[in-house]
Formats: C-alpha cells, structure tokens, sequence
C-alpha cells in the first residue's frame, strides 16, 4: 500500500503511484480474514483514498471520501464499466446477472426489473411478509434458545419464494428451499470465501472437491429454476403477481421478451442478493435491539401506539424510530462492506489526482459509515442520528449508488421493518448473546459471529 501523493497547489494534477508496499496475495488473505481490522489500518495509515491491489482484481482506489463519492456518483455513468469488475459472483448469479451487465444493456434490464419493486404491488408483498413471519415465529418456543439468523434466513428466504417465485407450499417449493440453503452455505466461512476470491481453486475434482460440491449444488437450483420457467411457459401462466411472472411478460423496447438464461440469472440474482442479505440485517437488527435496553424500550414505546396486527403495512414502514433503528443497523455494520466497483474507461480527474483508464474506483461503504466527522461516535449504535439529521446519498450508503443502487433497497428495507414489528408485538425475547459482536466474513457478505442467539422470555 503507497498514500497518495498530496494534492499539488499548482494546476497540475498529482499522479498516483505505481506500486504498493506488500504483496496481493498477503493483501488478500488480510482482506478475507480480517475485513474490518486490515481496512480501518489502511484507512489510519493512507487516508480516505488509498491504493491497493487484490489477488483477482486490477489495481484499484479505496474510497471514503464524501466528495470523491459525490463526484463518482454524479458522474456520467459512461465513464465508466462496472459490470466486468463482478465477476467474483459469476458463479452465484450467472453472466447475465443485472450485476454484471454494462451499458444499454445494463440500463435495459434495469427498467425491466425496477416495476415489480415499487408501488402498489409493495402492498402485496406486506401480507405475505407478515404471514410468513408469524408463521415462522410461532414454532419457537418459551425458554428455548434459537438462532436469529437462521430464523431470519428461514422468513427471507420463503419470501423470496413466494414473491419472487410465486410459489407456494408444496414438493418444488421445499426442495429449492434445501437446494438454495446448500448453495449458500458453501461459502459460510472465511476460508471457505477463499473459493470466490482464487480462480485457482475453482476446480470441479469431483462431488466432494469444494468447488465440485458447489458446482452439483448450482446444477440441480438450475434444474428445478428452469422447470419452473418452462411450466409456466407452457400453461401460459405469467399474469401472477409475483415477480417471476411479471419479468416474464415483460417486454424490452424491441418487444422482446427476457430468455430462460436471462430469467435464470436475474432470479438468481435476486436469491442471492435479496435473501441472506436481509436475513444478516435483520439478526443485527434483533441482535442490537435486545443489546441495549433504552433501543428496545423506545422502539417498543412507537410499535405499541399502533395496532401492528391490523395496521397497514405502509403505515408500519412510516414509523420513524423503526425507521431509524433499521437505518443504523446497515450504518454500523453493512452487510456488503464495498459498494459495486467502477472501472475507468478513460483518464478521470478526481479530487486532484490524475485517475488512469483501467482503475477500478472501489467505495467503501464501511470505511465511509465510520467517518466520525460525519457519524459522532461511529463505533456507537445509536438510531437517533437518523432523526437528528438527513445523511446524503454521499454519506450514507448501504444500497450502492447512482446507476448501480440496489434496485430491491425499497423491499429490503421494507421487509426488515415488517419482520420487526410482527417479532416485536407477539414475543418478548432475551439475548443469550451479552458481549460486543463484530461481523465475520460469509462469502461477500458480513455476519454476526455465531448468528446471535436469542430466547423467547414471553408470548404477549
């Protein structure tokens, strides 16, 4: 790792160095094993825009700063490629994945997908958020401990089936389910994460090889997500509410309709992306909430002034301590730590320094929600700095920005404030857990160690 050089008074834009003090591979196993530690070290010792290098990755800048951000963000999106520098998850989501698309295609598939995630059909998925959370929730039983994530894992995941899939109880319902839980757990530790960051190790030696177990796993979810497409296809059952039957009669401007490929990868995508994330946040959330006693009272304080049970659900999404509570929850420990990489297509200024073609311009959404200029005691969970102020989309990030913000935000944020509120308002639950947690590494993504473990106290 080398600091920037400091910005020049002349006119003349500094140029970035052209090398680094360690090696990639050492860089990359204290990424993968040390997220947090490695990062906020980086952070100290090179400032809020520094160079590193990644074993799979080009060369790239680390980013937290607000105006470097805003400028990124504002940026016309044809400066940049963003797609290619995705392809850690390739093998999750597939090539057609919105993800890793890049220009008009990029933007096409985008208002192909955005419908289904906004409006009055969030009204819909209400319902059967909070139906599936109370029917979940009712197998626990008082004084018996479980395990939030998996718990949450469970709620997120028959949402997605039933909103995303249209499906129902039934054969090829629970056997996704299995399918999918598999899939993901491959990468449920961090060496295991290894897998994803090492092309070298992606190697099929067999059904008990790493990668063989992974790639059977992927071909039997393929088997089961086409079998669904193609009875539909031929039923002709693609007017459901759901989102696969709305990106099925979906049409692009041409007036063609999405590919089975297509359909595959962007449901994929939306499994991948859209399941476990929500599933940490809300484990974080329970985790959080029953940590810090004043969090619990204030937050059961608003739920208790309404009927939760018979409210609307959109009213419930209003609620602004929830609201709060939900938002420092993806402040404090994001559960993606790096917003999704640009990469330059030509030479760009930015905030002084001369920026080559090829750089990959990487955000880190962690490193900017621990800004204490911005966040007052950043290391704090504190859900009142969300009433006290506004953060902008430069400072507050969890979603990704600009062209490439998650386009499932809305629902996921929707989704955790629904599962809360119906948790909160049926149980009275006790943390087994009573010691400061800081997130692990899970594939990509960012856990509570152990998944944080809960018990019913009372039934209300």
């Amino acid at each position: 790792m080398i600091k920037l050089q400091e910005k020049s008074p002349e006119p003349t834009l500094a140029k970035l160095p052209n090398g680094y003090q360690e090696s990639q591979w050492l860089q990359t196993i204290k990424i993968i094993l040390q997220p947090l530690e490695n990062l906020e070290r980086l952070r100290e010792r090179y400032g809020d825009i520094f160079y590193s290098k990644f074993n799979s990755f080009p060369p790239q800048l680390i980013i937290s700063d607000t105006q470097a951000i805003q400028q990124i963000f504002t940026a016309d999106p044809k400066l940049f490629d963003s797609g290619s520098g995705n392809q850690i998850v390739q093998p999750l989501v597939g090539t057609n994945s919105l993800i890793l698309l890049d220009g008009d295609r990029h933007t096409q598939q985008r208002k192909l997908l955005m419908p289904p995630f906004h409006g009055e059909r969030m009204r819909a998925y209400g319902q059967i958020i909070r139906e599936i959370t109370e029917q979940v929730i009712s197998q626990w039983k008082i004084g018996q401990p479980f395990v939030a994530r998996a718990s949450m894992q469970d709620i997120s995941l028959q949402v997605i089936l039933r909103s995303v899939f249209g499906l129902k109880e039934g054969e090829r319902y629970q056997h996704i389910k299995q399918i999918l839980i598999a899939f993901l757990n491959t990468f449920n530790h961090p060496l295991s994460a290894t897998l994803l960051f090492f092309k070298s190790l992606q190697k099929d030696l067999g059904a008990w090889s790493p990668w063989g177990k992974f790639v059977r796993r992927r071909q039997e979810l393929d088997r089961l997500v086409y079998q669904e497409i193609n009875e539909r296809r031929e039923q002709g059952k693609t007017d459901g509410e759901d989102i696969l039957s709305l990106l099925m009669s979906a049409r692009d401007e041409a007036g063609q309709p999405m590919s089975d490929v297509e359909l595959r990868d962007e449901l994929m995508t939306m499994l991948f992306a859209g399941h476990e994330t929500t599933a940490i946040a809300l484990a974080w959330a329970l985790y959080w909430i029953h940590y810090l006693p004043e969090v619990r009272e204030k937050l059961l304080q608003e739920l208790n002034s309404i009927d939760i049970a018979n409210a609307d659900p959109m009213a419930i999404a209003q609620l602004p301590y929830l609201n709060a509570v939900c938002s420092e929850t993806l402040r404090i420990y994001p559960v993606v730590f790096f917003c999704l990489p640009r990469i330059l297509k030509k030479d760009m200024q930015l905030m002084g320094y001369d920026v080559p073609k090829g750089m990959y311009l990487s955000i880190c959404t962690y490193l900017t929600h621990q800004r204490p200029d911005i966040y007052p005691e950043p290391k704090r969970f504190k859900p009142e700095r969300f009433l006290e102020r506004q953060f902008s989309p430069y400072e507050f990030l969890p979603f990704g920005g600009a062209n490439r913000r998650c386009i499932g935000a809305a629902f996921a944020m929707f989704e955790m404030k629904l599962v809360l509120a119906t948790i909160l308002s049926h149980y009275s639950l006790e943390l087994l857990d009573k010691v400061p947690l800081q997130p692990v590494r899970r594939g990509i993504v960012f856990a509570p160690p152990g998944g944080v473990h809960l018990a019913v106290k009372e039934k209300l």
